[in-house]
């Protein structure tokens, strides 16, 4: 038994030993090695990941931290290593559930590469919050940069990136000024429009999403484009604004034409909308018109009638986005290039042969 003024208590544990192992802020690397009874060179190899260090003096090391609460300098480890470990991601709206799920699959993919994601919305889609955002990246000490939005608003001659940053654009049209990864946009419309004229309709009209939108023109082209091509004339274009409520004020107007059998909607949260309306306008789905969206979100499956969509890859969009940009890094000065992720049709149950 110990003594009670003395070196150490019952059960022989050390007084002093006690008050130093108690966690508390600010613990150093040099309370870490006294605790562990190793070096400081050895607690920075350990705190850094660095091999050559033994098994058992590892795990000595270790709980030594975790007793002390010892949280390494992140900051200067990034100074001595050149590199932060993070990467910042530019986007203006969260609202889409295209945007939602590709940033989740960025973030997935940069954990398994060993990275952090920091994310800079932009409030208001102008080239004063764009430039805004990519200033603030200085501060935010991020390695590299994934952008999700339109390209007009990343306007050269004005945007000014932080030295040696590097920048991957996530389904825009960006030209050889970034490397791009997108969805094939006009493969994806081109089949949706084959499929409902395949089905024997005449023609087939277009939900469009919003003017300024490049996922929405390139979509519209390869609608206009495709009805061209097979020799028949496209129907008005109705726009949108990516949200069901939109589909459903354009489905009142497209469920009061009687011409109107075949309608390919730029993405499935406006094909709700459009499939509410015709629902309370009568028209039948399918039967009286088919309906076909775009991006196959979990919910479509769900729909009534279940939705014949176009299916994007978001989550190797991701992987692509977050593979480019290490690579830019690895390979400074690489040529821009754009990566086209293929899409597939869907066939569901809100599209059928056309009734003559």
């Amino acid at each position: 038994m110990g003594t009670v003024n003395g070196e150490s208590e019952p059960g022989g544990t050390s007084r002093t030993r006690r008050r130093a192992a108690r966690p508390r802020q600010g613990a150093s690397m040099a309370d870490v090695a006294r605790l562990a009874g190793v070096s400081s060179q050895t607690v920075s190899r350990v705190s850094n990941g660095f091999p050559g260090v033994n098994a058992d003096t590892r795990a000595q090391v270790l709980a030594a931290m975790r007793e002390l609460g010892y949280r390494p300098n992140s900051a200067a480890r990034a100074l001595r290593r050149g590199e932060f470990r993070t990467l910042g991601v530019i986007t203006f709206s969260l609202s889409t559930m295209g945007n939602i799920r590709t940033l989740e699959a960025i973030a997935t993919s940069a954990a398994e590469h060993g990275y952090a994601v920091t994310l800079l919305p932009v409030a208001v889609p102008t080239q004063d919050e764009v430039n805004g955002a990519f200033s603030r990246l200085g501060e935010l000490a991020v390695d590299a940069v994934i952008v999700i939005m339109e390209i007009h608003l990343l306007d050269a001659a004005t945007v000014s990136l932080p030295p040696g940053v590097q920048v991957v654009v996530a389904d825009s049209d960006a030209g050889d000024r970034y490397t791009v990864v997108d969805t094939d946009q006009a493969g994806g419309a081109r089949d949706a429009v084959r499929h409902l004229l395949d089905l024997g309709h005449d023609t087939v009209w277009h939900l469009a999403g919003p003017e300024g939108s490049f996922a929405a023109q390139r979509r519209a082209n390869a609608w206009r484009d495709t009805l061209t091509a097979a020799g028949r004339v496209p129907p008005p274009l109705v726009r949108g604004d990516w949200s069901a409520e939109s589909g459903y004020r354009a489905g009142l107007l497209l469920a009061d034409d009687p011409d109107c059998t075949a309608v390919f909607t730029a993405n499935d949260q406006m094909a709700l909308g459009l499939l509410r309306a015709l629902h309370e306008r009568g028209r039948r789905v399918p039967d009286d018109v088919s309906v076909v969206g775009f991006d196959d979100i979990p919910e479509s499956a769900s729909f009534l009638p279940p939705l014949t969509t176009i299916h994007q890859d978001f989550a190797q969009v991701g992987r692509l986005c977050v593979e480019g940009v290490l690579s830019k890094m690895r390979q400074a000065g690489a040529e821009h290039g754009t990566t086209l992720v293929p899409t597939r049709l869907v066939r569901r149950e809100s599209t059928a042969r056309r009734r003559s």
